[in-house]
């Protein structure tokens, strides 16, 4: 568990999923009816909750010095849950080995016996590096999650965050209450909505950072894909957000790069960085964590938010992890791209 004792630290805790990826690396998608041979399997750490604390913690830590005061620049804690299985405990102390304090990752247990840790299937193409995900929730959708609903409120002062990092790979109702809660706490809160699902308005309602992709703007603003094709189509999607009361709004866009939108009127497309795609997983969870490591440093600092700044930033440090296979293995450490 890494130490929270330095008050000048920033806190960043992520409330999301935690799972075992079973990535299986082919030559090419399967199609319908179609048995392939798998070239090899990776059973690894992984989920989107975990994937974010994990990027956080990297880029806040140099390599060899994860639990290293002297090293830290932001303290990340995770919220979550696992299963008192074997996946869990490997879930638990992959975090732990990272710096990250996982006292708020609850083991949960059925009477049955049947509840499982969190697992995705991954199938990544060998010859692109795009994948394909099969996500089985497990534990992340235990009832026993609902307690972290007023997690940013709720915390003691020693353990608010400075900025809450949450997806949608656990319950809805929960990440609802916990936007609501951040709201009266005055947590600003980074959401990155995937899976996405249509959401109520209020759940934009005074939201500080979100960033979505392509396909996951289009399902929440109900405007069809092909509009974020072009500039007046960005525009027109980050207005919609920015309507219903978001601060910041990042799209990314693959190959193309990365848009932003801000309430006071700034907007970019922001170039991608050119690189040799080996694995896409974990390239967005790792951009979100690097986004929001400058969030939280520049307001430790008192410094303006540089949002195109960081948005570059966590470009070049997602070309990294798309260079490398795997998830959390593929995240680069904060001196690897300093």
């Amino acid at each position: 568990m890494a130490s929270s004792s330095s008050t000048s630290l920033p806190r960043i805790t992520v409330l999301g999923s935690l799972n075992i990826d079973l990535t299986s690396y082919v030559p090419h998608h399967p199609l319908p009816g179609e048995t392939l041979t798998s070239n090899g399997l990776v059973v690894s750490p992984g989920g989107k909750g975990a994937n974010q604390a994990v990027a956080c913690a990297k880029l806040s830590r140099g390599r060899g010095h994860a639990t290293d005061p002297s090293s830290i620049t932001a303290v990340v804690a995770m919220a979550g849950a696992v299963a008192k299985d074997s996946h869990g405990s490997l879930l638990l102390n992959n975090l732990a080995a990272h710096g990250i304090d996982t006292s708020q990752v609850l083991q949960v247990s059925s009477d049955d016996n049947t509840t499982t840790t969190g697992t995705a299937i991954i199938i990544v193409d060998e010859p692109t590096g795009q994948n394909r995900i099969i996500f089985t929730p497990g534990a992340n959708f235990d009832p026993s999650l609902s307690s972290y609903a007023t997690l940013p409120e709720a915390s003691p002062a020693s353990a608010r965050p400075d900025l809450l990092v949450m997806q949608l790979e656990i319950p809805l109702a929960t990440v609802l209450a916990a936007l609501e809660s951040a709201n009266r706490a005055a947590v600003p809160v980074l959401f990155n909505p995937a899976p996405a699902q249509p959401l109520p308005d209020h759940a934009y309602a005074g939201l500080a950072h979100l960033t979505v992709n392509e396909t996951e703007a289009s399902i929440l603003s109900g405007y069809p894909e092909s509009d974020l094709d072009h500039l007046d189509g960005l525009r027109r999607v980050a207005n919609w957000f920015l309507a219903k009361g978001v601060l910041n709004v990042i799209v990314t866009l693959g190959g193309r790069g990365v848009y932003f939108r801000t309430a006071d009127g700034k907007e970019a497309l922001v170039p991608a960085e050119k690189a040799k795609v080996v694995d896409t997983t974990a390239a967005g969870d790792t951009f979100v964590g690097s986004y929001a490591v400058s969030v939280v440093t520049a307001a430790r600092e008192g410094k303006p938010f540089d949002i195109e700044a960081a948005i570059r930033r966590a470009n070049r440090v997602a070309a990294k992890t798309v260079e490398r296979k795997g998830a959390q293995d593929s995240i680069p450490w904060r001196d690897e791209v300093n």
